[in-house]
C-alpha cells in the first residue's frame, strides 16, 4: 500500500504546472488537495515504524538507518509546511518533495542494492576518473600540438574584404566546414570561381570544438571519448589538415579512451554490484542458517526436556509400585 502510496505521489507531482505569478492550473489546484493525504499516509507509516521499532536509543531502531532518516526529513517538512504556512519558505519547503520517490527505496532491496554498489563503488571510480582525467590532458596537449588554429579557416566569397561569417559561401554544404590551403595533402578546397580559404571564421559549435587553448582542447577530446559526435570531428581535421596522418591521433585515442577507459567505469560498477549482491546473498544465508540452528537448539532442548520428564514420570511410577509391594507384603505379615 505504501509503494502505491508513493508511485501515486509521484504521479501528482509530474502533473504540476505552475504559471507566471505565483498562478496555478485548475489541475495544479485540485492535486494540492490531494498532498494532505499523502501527507497523512506518509506520517502513520513513519509512526508505525517508531512504535515498531523504537526511535533512536538503541540498535535498530527507526532513525539508525539513513533511509528512515530520509523518510523522516521528508515528513517532518510536509509538517511544518502545513502547521507553519507563513514562517517557512514554501519553494524551499515544496522542493523536498522531490525525496518522495527514494522512499521506494526502502520497500524494494534490489534497488538497495543498486545504490549500495554505486555508493561503495565511489572510490575505486575515483581511482578510474583520475586515470580518464590524465588521458584527456594527454590527447588534449597532443591535439594541442597539431591541431592549434586548424579550425579557424572558411571559405569567403572572393568579392567581399571583410571576414564576417554572413560572408561565407557553403555552396552545396548545409554547414560551414574548415577549408586548407595545402593540396597535397587533400583538404577540403574552396570554389576558387566566387570562394577562397581565409581566417577568420569562429569555428565549429562557435569556436568551442577546438584546440586552441587546453580547455577546448580536454572538451573536444572528452566528446571523442564519449563517440558523440567524434567523426563530425575527425572530418573537420580531414578538411583542414588532409586525411593522411590524422588516424594516428584518432585511432588511439578512440580505442585506449572509449573502448578501454570510459568501459572501465562499467566494470567497476558491474564488479561493485555483484561483490554487494553476494553480501546480500551471504547475509541472508548467515540468517537463515542462524535461525535453523536457533530452532535446532530449541528443538533439542524440547527433546532434552521430554526425555527428563519421562525419566521423571518413571522414577515416580517405580517409587509408587515400591510402595505398593511394600504395603501389600505388610498386609500378608
Amino acid at each position: 500500500m505504501v509503494l502505491l502510496t508513493i508511485i501515486a505521489n509521484c504521479i501528482v507531482l509530474g502533473l504540476e504546472e505552475h504559471l507566471p505569478e505565483q498562478d496555478k492550473t485548475p489541475l495544479a489546484e485540485q492535486l494540492e488537495k490531494t498532498e494532505m493525504y499523502f501527507l497523512g499516509i506518509f506520517c502513520i507509516e513513519a509512526l508505525l515504524k517508531i512504535v515498531a521499532l523504537g526511535f533512536i536509543l538503541h540498535r535498530g531502531s527507526y532513525l539508525r538507518t539513513v533511509w528512515n532518516i530520509m523518510d523522516f526529513v521528508v515528513v517532518v517538512t510536509g509538517c511544518l509546511e502545513w502547521m507553519f504556512p507563513s514562517f517557512i519558505n514554501q519553494p524551499a519547503v515544496r522542493s523536498l518533495r522531490v525525496l518522495r520517490p527514494l522512499k521506494l527505496v526502502t520497500g524494494i532491496e534490489s534497488l538497495q542494492v543498486v545504490l549500495k554498489s554505486i555508493i561503495r563503488a565511489m572510490a575505486p571510480l575515483l581511482q578510474v576518473c583520475l586515470l580518464v582525467f590524465f588521458a584527456i590532458i594527454m590527447f588534449a596537449i597532443i591535439g594541442l600540438e597539431i591541431y592549434n588554429g586548424a579550425f579557424h579557416n572558411a571559405c569567403y566569397r572572393t568579392n567581399t574584404s571583410s571576414n564576417d561569417e554572413d560572408n561565407i559561401f557553403l555552396g552545396d554544404e548545409e554547414s560551414v566546414r574548415p577549408c586548407g590551403t595545402s593540396s597535397q595533402f587533400q583538404t577540403f578546397e574552396c570554389n576558387k570561381n566566387v570562394s577562397s580559404c581565409r581566417p577568420y571564421w569562429r569555428g565549429p559549435n562557435y569556436g568551442i570544438t577546438s584546440f586552441d587553448n587546453i580547455g577546448y582542447a580536454m572538451l573536444t577530446v572528452f566528446q571523442c571519448f564519449t563517440m558523440e559526435g567524434w567523426t563530425d570531428i575527425l572530418y573537420y581535421t580531414n578538411d583542414a589538415c588532409g586525411k593522411f596522418f590524422n588516424w594516428i591521433y584518432f585511432y588511439p585515442l578512440i580505442v585506449l579512451g572509449s573502448f578501454f577507459m570510459l568501459n572501465l567505469v562499467l566494470g567497476v560498477l558491474s564488479g561493485e554490484f555483484a561483490k554487494e549482491r553476494e553480501r546480500v546473498e551471504n547475509r541472508r544465508a548467515f540468517f537463515k542458517l542462524r535461525r535453523r540452528q536457533q530452532l535446532d537448539r530449541e528443538l533439542n532442548g524440547y527433546l532434552e526436556w521430554i526425555c527428563k520428564a519421562e525419566e521423571v514420570i518413571l522414577n515416580e511410577e517405580r517409587t509408587t509400585d515400591e510402595e505398593k509391594i511394600k504395603i501389600i507384603e505388610g498386609q500378608s505379615c
